[in-house]
């Protein structure tokens, strides 16, 4: 059976890795972190972009306007949160006209539909909160919001239940092609033997490449620092609403999130250090600065927390998508924005090539459905009375401002791929995605994490190695 190595556990490498689940193939995905979506696909907007923004021609404008006409459907069929809320560009002087028809004619090229352009005042009136600076607008109808780490792990379960084996903690030092065919893929002093190999390694995609394409490429690192809004402020915007873009991408926006809270930013900074997310003061500042234009009403007050991600740009400012020089190499480098609302076009792109090449037969017992969690917070009172009952746990309340139960906690970590740690169970649950931001419910994540888990108090972390939270009991007892 033909063996494949999907490098890297982020979207696009989870989004593959399914598609190609609907083929007889053995498919593994290596993931240096200890879960999937721990890089850039749990640290960006969450926007399903309809396609104006990407150059004609490009594979940026192929895949996001493919991609982002898939979303309706297999959210259904994922059972992730998605929602078509649509999209402002604002303009903010008679100037930026020319630009904002430069869109409209760049999205009409693309395919996206519905692009018009309107006045200031039609977009104050969609969306109240808007400057009165604003002196147009384009309006994108088609725009959607998505959680992307929610999409991220959908795509990774119904993988695994297709057949296809996630192994964390297993990072690539390289690969190297084998004379007789095929490759032997190197990670943490192993070597483990494949016939195709798919580069899917975000920020390190390049180094991954580099180790055997004669083509050498290069991903510079970009930063972008996000603020989050407490949900009591979901009224500022229904509508994400970006400013006129730059050189450096789309600019700041202000958009609503799936989950009813606001999100802020990013900047646009290139930085040395791929892994480098911590979040700065300028940038933050920067960022809440230049997102009070669009709407004045912002105060840090709002603010519940921030972060920052690391965007995969290569210097060719496209996607690199399809078979390298090195024969059965298969890269998706260069993922940045579109790339989340790419990632589903992309996938049934990469996949349909493997499967040409290697003359693979459809699985048969391929799935395409996964159920969710489900979520005790958006369930009416039957249906809590409902579940309680089959489970009892589900009456237990560990995340008060989520209103997140032991139940959805206990089967997000006993999923597969399941929560390993306790960013693991806020991707999954939201537990500690609330106004106190896990101030409440740690102790609690903790001791179902260390009872379901068969591990001491001590081990259980935030992120993985390195980020555990005690190191014992003031009394001295073992944990």
């Amino acid at each position: 059976m033909t063996r494949i190595i999907v490098i890297g556990a982020g979207v696009i490498g989870c989004s593959v890795a399914r598609e190609l689940a609907a083929f007889d193939a053995e498919v593994f995905v290596f993931e240096k972190g200890n879960d999937v979506a721990v890089g850039t696909s749990k640290a960006n907007s969450g926007i399903v972009h309809a396609g104006f923004d990407a150059h004609p021609g490009s594979n940026k404008a192929k895949f996001n306007v493919a991609g982002a006409k898939l979303f309706p459907a297999l959210s259904k069929e994922l059972d992730f949160p998605y929602k078509n809320n649509g999209a402002m560009v604002l303009n903010f002087s008679p100037e930026g006209t020319d630009k904002l028809k430069e869109l409209l004619a760049q999205g009409a090229e693309n395919g996206v539909e519905g692009l018009r352009i309107i006045s200031g005042d039609e977009a104050r009136e969609l969306e109240p909160e808007v400057s009165k600076d604003v002196y147009n607008a384009l309006y994108a109808p088609t725009s959607g919001i998505v959680g992307p780490y929610e999409m991220t792990i959908a795509y990774a379960e119904n993988a695994a239940a297709n057949g296809v084996k996630f192994c964390f903690n297993r990072k690539v030092d390289s690969v190297v092609k084998k004379p007789s065919g095929g490759f032997i893929v190197k990670a943490d002093g192993k070597d483990y033997d494949c016939d195709a190999v798919v580069n899917c390694a975000g920020v390190h995609a390049d180094d991954v490449n580099n180790t055997v394409c004669r083509q050498k490429e290069k991903i510079i690192a970009r930063k972008g620092e996000y603020m989050l809004l407490d949900k009591s402020y979901g009224y500022l915007t229904y509508c994400t609403l970006f400013q006129l873009p730059t050189a450096m991408g789309k600019g700041v926006l202000v958009s609503p999130t799936v989950h009813g809270n606001i999100i802020v930013g990013p900047t646009a900074d290139d930085v040395p250090d791929k892994d480098n997310t911590d979040t700065t003061v300028d940038g933050l500042n920067k960022a809440f600065k230049l997102a009070s234009v669009s709407v004045p009403a912002l105060t840090k007050r709002m603010i519940i927390t921030q972060f920052s991600g690391i965007r995969a740009h290569s210097e060719k400012n496209d996607f690199t998508i399809g078979e390298s020089d090195t024969e059965g190499l298969f890269n998706a480098l260069g993922i940045e924005s579109p790339g989340l609302t790419s990632a589903p076009a992309v996938a049934k792109y990469l996949s349909g090539l493997i499967a040409e090449k290697y003359n693979l037969e459809k699985n048969p017992s391929f799935n395409p459905k996964r159920e969710g969690i489900k979520q005790f917070s958006s369930m009416t009172d039957k249906e809590r009375e409902e579940i309680i009952r089959k489970n009892p746990l589900y009456g237990k309340v560990v995340c008060r401002c989520e209103v997140v139960t032991e139940g959805e906690i206990v089967d997000a970590i006993h999923r597969v791929p399941g929560a390993v740690d306790l960013d693991g169970l806020k991707r999954r649950t939201r537990a500690g995605m609330g106004r106190c931001q896990a101030g409440f419910c740690t102790p609690r994540l903790m001791e179902i994490l260390a009872r379901e888990t068969g591990r001491k108090m001590t081990e259980i972390s935030k992120k993985g190695t390195g980020s555990e939270l005690l190191v014992g009991k003031t009394k001295g007892e073992k944990l």
